[in-house]
């Protein structure tokens, strides 16, 4: 696709819906459940509390929408936190929230591919042993998918979504009915549930329920970091969008927690192949084994497994943008032929595969790895929003600046709440990857300047036609179509070519020698014995030799180093060929007043002045 076709692979409202929010909305699919297996530990009696607990992260999804809605407004650009903490804060914290960023991308597929196999798992108990080979490959269909385009990528994902989020109501309005006329009772434990402890009921408990449950709010963010995606205008069709993803989040994940409390039903034990808690709640809507029931695991699974897609839009753009600022490298801003950028699709699947194995795909063994960095960005944001309002002085700031600094406080307390609940069980990781992965773009940077500065040219500098001598220097291995070719091109460089052969048999050297005199005339041939069989140091010490005794006042000359190079036709031929070109290239790069040369030859060329076949 030409890049003047991008303004036709810009998203409506109606696909941008599926493609930025199946991440925060899929996520109803397993927050409550990370609610209730904490609750467990105190009995039957404290899943009372998972409502209450939902509703206070329903309302902390409330103001971080808003915040983030006025984010799209104020950076119609995209980049989210990293955009806002960067040109706000100042760059090192905007490097904070940008590896934030994106180490909660990664967690977002494997978290999502995770689930969506425990989903599955829930209707067909026998694939359990095989949930790392169908994460795996989930995660190797999404991001051929993403790699054929975003428009392809919205149509494809936009059916599973709309068909989730209808059954997860039908569910709700379902439960809530029978929970209301007086239905509700405390369901048979199942085989796999985990058991009920006494534990006594406590404010860290809750604390704990409250960091698990809040992975509902990942992937909020997703929207205010692709706005650029979007049809004009940007800004306001984003932050519409914004609007109505967080109206579902929170009534579809209460709603699950209402149905869940009001039946009691017990998480089962990690890894165990039982049904998960939205599995359960499905049973009591539909039954157990229905059509229905079946149908809407299997659209839980799939939007599941594409809410990984929120993080395939949103962590190659980002790394664009990291690398368009030099902190990554510029290779994860080139944008392929079908207008993706392929470089940090596939850099995303490979980490998140990498995390799918380490953890044996297991859900909750994952989690605690994944909202530390959410909420890091979620504080940075809005905090950036809060100096925003007040350098623009713009109409209605102040009320502006008020909603960013409750968003800003309230996060930032969570983001303790998560970091210190949550770090022995893994969240420590991810305060370690943070400052790791900002010292490592920050010493991208600095080698991407040091380089500027020595390419710099300065103003008064003209480029000037050659006063340097000249000399080409040709390492041959015998006298060649290849070999013929490049003596040729040496020859249309400078008159001084000479050709090197390096041996560490003399009988062969001498026959050479014959045979280069007579089909080389006028090139001289230079033999260097090599009694340890090495290859680069030879040559490359005879071009040293080269330059002793030069007068010091006198600029160096410049040698061309001219390699023949044998084209395959094949590429299981290129394996057969050129190896020895490649380390005595290799070696030469980066020697000073050196450039070197390759001369590909194509078989059944015909040279200048042979006579036909």
């Amino acid at each position: 696709m030409a890049s003047a076709e991008e303004g036709e692979e810009r998203l409506s409202k109606r696909l941008a819906l599926p493609i930025f929010s199946s991440d925060a909305i899929s996520s109803s699919a397993y927050a409550t459940e990370e609610i209730l297996r904490v609750l467990v530990v105190a009995g039957a009696g404290a899943f009372l509390l998972s409502l209450e607990v939902a509703i206070a992260i329903a309302i902390l999804l409330a103001i971080v929408a808003i915040s983030y809605r006025q984010v799209c407004r104020a950076y119609p650009n995209g980049g989210g936190a990293y955009a806002v903490a960067r040109h706000e804060l100042g760059p090192l914290l905007g490097l904070v929230a940008a590896a934030a960023l994106l180490i909660d991308y990664v967690m977002t597929v494997a978290v999502s591919s995770s689930s969506a196999v425990e989903q599955l798992i829930s209707i067909s108990p026998g694939i359990n042993d095989l949930r790392i080979e169908i994460a795996l490959a989930a995660i190797g269909l999404i991001t051929l998918a993403n790699l054929r385009g975003l428009r392809e990528a919205g149509r494809a994902f936009a059916v599973p979504t709309y068909l989730f989020v209808g059954l997860a109501f039908a569910v709700i309005g379902i439960g809530g009915w029978r929970a209301l006329a007086g239905d509700a009772a405390a369901l048979p434990a199942h085989p796999e549930a985990m058991p009920l402890g006494t534990e006594a009921i406590g404010i860290f408990l809750v604390l704990r329920a409250f960091a698990s449950g809040a992975v509902a709010l990942t992937g909020t963010e997703a929207i205010a970091n692709g706005v650029p995606a979007f049809r004009p205008p940007e800004s306001r069709n984003a932050a519409n969008t914004l609007v109505v993803m967080a109206v579902l989040l929170a009534v579809l994940f209460v709603g699950i927690t209402l149905v869940a409390e009001a039946w009691q039903l017990t998480p089962s034990e990690e890894g165990s192949g039982g049904p998960t808690v939205i599995a359960l709640v499905a049973q009591i809507a539909f039954g157990r084994e229905t059509p229905l029931y079946i149908l809407f695991q299997v659209s839980t699974a799939l939007i599941l497994f594409l809410a990984a897609n929120t993080s395939y839009n949103a962590f190659p753009r980002l790394t664009a943008l990291l690398a368009m600022d030099g902190y990554l490298p510029r290779q994860l801003s080139f944008r392929g032929d079908r207008l993706a950028y392929s470089w940090g699709v596939l850099l995303l699947s490979a980490v998140a595969a990498l995390l799918v194995v380490a953890f044996g795909g297991v859900t909750t063994a994952l989690i605690p790895l994944y909202s530390v960095g959410v909420f890091v960005c979620f504080t940075l944001s809005q905090s950036g929003m809060v100096l925003h309002w007040l350098r623009g002085r713009e109409p209605g700031w102040w009320w502006r600046m008020t909603v960013n600094a409750t968003g800003a406080i309230l996060t930032g307390v969570v983001l303790v709440v998560v970091a210190s609940v949550k770090l022995t069980a893994g969240a420590w990781i991810v305060l370690v990857l943070v400052p790791v992965i900002v010292l490592v773009m920050l010493f991208v940077h600095r080698q991407y300047r040091a380089t500027a500065e020595q390419l710099a040219v300065r103003p008064a500098y003209v480029a000037q036609p050659p006063i340097r001598e000249e000399r080409a220097v040709i390492p041959v291995a015998g006298v060649t179509r290849a070999v013929i070719q490049a003596v040729n091109v040496a020859r249309s460089i400078t008159p001084d070519v000479r050709a090197v052969f390096v041996s560490d048999d003399p009988e062969a050297s001498a026959l050479l020698l014959r045979t280069w005199e007579r089909q080389v005339p006028g090139v001289p041939l230079v033999l260097l014995e090599s009694p340890y069989r090495a290859l680069a140091e030879p040559f490359v010490a005879y071009l040293d030799i080269l330059d002793v005794g030069r007068p010091p006042d006198e600029p160096d000359p410049i040698t061309f180093v001219v390699l023949p190079e044998f084209v395959a036709r094949r590429w299981w031929e290129r394996i057969l060929y050129n190896q020895s070109t490649r380390l005595l290239r290799q070696r030469l790069l980066g020697r000073p007043h050196t450039v070197v040369v390759n001369v590909p030859y194509r078989r059944d060329e015909q040279l200048h002045g042979e006579p036909a076949h």
